[in-house]
């Protein structure tokens, strides 16, 4: 089953294309990441996906259902982390995570609110208000929200922003065994190219609103003459071909 299907999705606010016509889909148990520079149409797709923004046109559906007439049916089974998005700052870790434990109707949530901050190390926290805590802590704090439900679909907008490296890559090891442990789906992204090679089965590259190449990171670094993906991004980015592209348009 696919836990993400999109078909000829678009995005248009006034006379600006955001998404242009964009197909693809993700296979439940994988991580895919959808990566673009800034304005490249993101977290837009994002926000059509979880029902926030209400696409121009085309379909979306998650685990089989159509998000635009049946989101309930999925709701419970995703969940969103960015830490660009803030939690209520005057409400303590732990009432903040009681408030989305009864949203998502989590059995015991004072047992499910120990296991998840324990396993991201945010015991120590619990009872300090969310506004006193340091970026790499409310962003931890963003991905125990994230976890609280146990999602099925986890949506990861950089999910490691702020974090020192050692903590990052405890973070990317916690996801890697999420993953394996639920047989959850990761549709993540990043601009932390080294987190989407660890991370990634496979890539969307988007630009100017359109996805404009995808493969596994491998693949695409092999299919550009390059070292590491970040090579790839910036070449993708600049509207550069891949080195077997024998095309005479330009990417967009």
């Amino acid at each position: 089953m696919h836990a993400i299907e999109v078909t000829d999705l678009v995005k248009r606010f006034a006379k600006i294309d955001a998404v242009r016509g964009i197909t693809f889909s993700v296979d439940a148990g994988t991580t895919v990441a959808l990566l673009g520079g800034n304005g490249a149409g993101k977290t837009t797709t994002i926000a059509m996906i979880l029902g926030l923004i209400i696409p121009t046109s085309g379909t979306i559906s998650v685990f089989g259902h159509d998000i635009a007439a049946a989101r309930y049916r999925v709701l419970g089974l995703m969940n969103f982390q960015s830490p660009y998005v803030d939690l209520p700052r005057r409400l303590t870790v732990r009432q903040n995570l009681m408030v989305y434990a009864a949203l998502y109707g989590v059995a015991k949530p004072a047992r499910r609110i120990e296991e998840v901050t324990g396993d991201l190390d945010l015991d120590g926290f619990l009872d300090r208000k969310y506004g006193e805590l340091s970026a790499g802590q409310r962003t931890r704090v963003g991905l125990a929200k994230a976890l609280i439900n146990r999602p099925m679909l986890l949506l990861l907008d950089e999910p490691t922003a702020s974090l020192d490296p050692d903590t990052a890559d405890w973070v990317r090891s916690y996801l890697e065994r999420y993953t394996r442990d639920h047989n959850a789906t990761i549709f993540l992204a990043s601009h932390n190219m080294s987190e989407v090679e660890r991370l990634a089965d496979s890539v969307l590259m988007m630009r100017e609103g359109a996805i404009v190449d995808r493969g596994p990171p491998a693949e695409l670094i092999a299919r550009y003459g390059r070292d590491n993906l970040e090579d790839v991004f910036l070449d993708i980015a600049r509207g550069r071909r891949s080195s077997g592209d024998t095309r005479t348009e330009a990417l967009s």
